[in-house]
C-alpha cells in the first residue's frame, strides 16, 4: 500500500443505529499504530443512520424536495467528521474539509473531509479529494465486503468478484448516479477514479481485514483498478 491513502469510511459503520463507539476505538488504535509506521490518512466520512433518520423524519412531516433531502444527509456527513475529528485530537489537521477541490494544506498525519454539494455523493468527492491530493488509493469500507457479478441481495448465484478493471466494472453499475444506490461505488465517481487513474479496493468493515490490506498481505475484498 502507498503511505498516504484516503479511507472513505461509511456512515453505516460510524453510526450503524447509535455511534459504534466499540468500532472506532479499534479503528483509532490501527491507524494510530500505521501513523507511527510512516502512514498519513485521509478519513472521508459518510452519514449513516442519523441522516437517514432525519430524512425519514422531514418526509414524513412535509413534501420536501431532493435538495433539501441531500443537505440534511450533507450535514449528517458533517457532525460524524467532527466526531472522527475529535478522536483523533491532536494527529488531526483543525480544518475538516468540505470542498474537495480547494487548496489544501496537509501537514499533520490526519486530515478529516464530509460532504460538500447536494447531488453528489461521497464517493465522488473522496475522488475529486484523491485527484486534488494526488493520491492513487481509496480504501472503501462500509457495509458492502465484495463487488459481486450481480446483485447478491436478488440473486443466489451471485459471484464475488476478486479484480476488476473500471471499464468492466462500470458495465455492471451503470453511468448514472442517484441517493440511495446500494453499490460499492457509485457510477459517477467511478467515471472519474477511471479518469483520474484512482484504484478502489472495497473491504467492508472488517478491521482485521482492513490491517491485512495495509500490510500488503491477502485480504478479503475487491481491488477496482485502472487499466495498466
Amino acid at each position: 500500500m502507498k503511505k498516504t491513502i484516503i479511507i472513505s469510511l461509511g456512515g453505516s459503520l460510524i453510526v450503524p443505529e447509535d455511534v459504534d463507539s466499540k468500532f472506532l476505538r479499534n479503528f483509532k488504535k490501527i491507524i494510530e499504530k500505521y501513523i507511527k509506521k510512516g502512514y498519513k490518512f485521509v478519513v472521508f466520512c459518510g452519514g449513516g443512520k442519523t441522516a437517514r433518520n432525519y430524512q425519514k423524519a422531514v418526509s414524513e412531516i412535509v413534501k420536501s424536495d431532493n435538495v433539501s433531502l441531500d443537505w440534511i444527509g450533507i450535514k449528517a456527513t458533517e457532525i460524524n467528521a467532527l466526531l472522527i475529528k475529535t478522536i483523533f485530537s491532536k494527529n488531526s489537521e483543525d480544518e475538516i474539509i468540505k470542498n474537495p477541490l480547494k487548496k489544501i494544506k496537509f501537514r499533520n498525519k490526519i486530515l478529516i473531509a464530509a460532504g460538500w454539494k447536494p447531488g453528489w455523493s461521497t464517493d465522488y468527492d473522496a475522488v475529486l479529494l484523491a485527484k486534488n491530493l494526488k493520491i492513487k488509493t481509496i480504501v472503501n469500507m462500509s457495509n458492502i465486503d465484495y463487488v459481486y457479478n450481480k446483485d447478491p441481495r436478488k440473486y443466489k448465484d451471485a459471484k464475488k468478484i476478486k479484480n476488476i478493471e473500471w471499464k468492466k466494472y462500470r458495465k455492471i453499475s451503470g453511468n448514472k448516479w442517484k441517493a440511495g444506490l446500494n453499490l460499492p461505488f457509485d457510477p459517477v465517481a467511478s467515471k472519474e477514479a477511471e479518469k483520474s487513474k484512482v484504484n478502489v479496493f472495497i473491504i467492508g468493515k472488517n478491521l482485521k481485514n482492513f490491517e491485512d490490506l495495509l500490510n500488503g498481505g491477502d485480504f478479503k475484498g475487491t481491488v477496482i483498478k485502472c487499466k495498466p
